[in-house]
């Protein structure tokens, strides 16, 4: 198969006051697959980087984040795992909320009830590391953001 198309998605860290790193479960019901993940998305044409991210978290988590700090932009061919005709480009954002979070987050394990495909959680800092995450992209931004401190 040919690329033929660039597929940019955004995503954002939010670390909280007690030092922990929310991530997003899902199940992906093509193939079956859950994976561990960045909360974020697509953007959308005539969307700027930083709007995306703030839409995507009010659309998933239904909470206002301030944009605060730019971590990471892909640096390498990296094909979709989800349409091989497209080069995919992630781009991570720090967020913070702008008000007390509003939806359900576990802290423990990944959890899929029947009716869910996308499960939040926080991940204390001393475990979070980049094996925790599912997607290549993502285990290079959860790196950067360790390096960080």
């Amino acid at each position: 198969m040919t690329l033929n198309s660039f597929n940019i998605r955004v995503y954002g860290i939010l670390v909280n006051d007690s030092k922990q790193v929310l991530v997003s479960d899902e199940r992906i019901y093509f193939n079956n697959r859950e994976i561990t993940k960045f909360p974020g998305g697509g953007l959308e044409l005539g969307e700027g980087t930083r709007e995306c991210i703030i839409r995507e978290c009010k659309e998933e988590m239904n909470v206002d984040v301030a944009v605060v700090d730019h971590l990471y932009t892909t640096d390498f061919f990296q094909q979709s795992a989800f349409n091989e005709a497209h080069q995919l480009i992630a781009i991570y954002y720090i967020v913070r909320p702008l008000e007390p979070l509003s939806f359900s987050v576990n802290n423990g394990t990944p959890v899929y009830p029947a009716t869910i495909t996308e499960n939040f959680r926080f991940i204390d800092w001393e475990h979070f590391s980049a094996d925790v995450m599912t997607l290549p992209i993502d285990k290079i931004a959860a790196g950067l953001l360790k390096e960080r401190g």
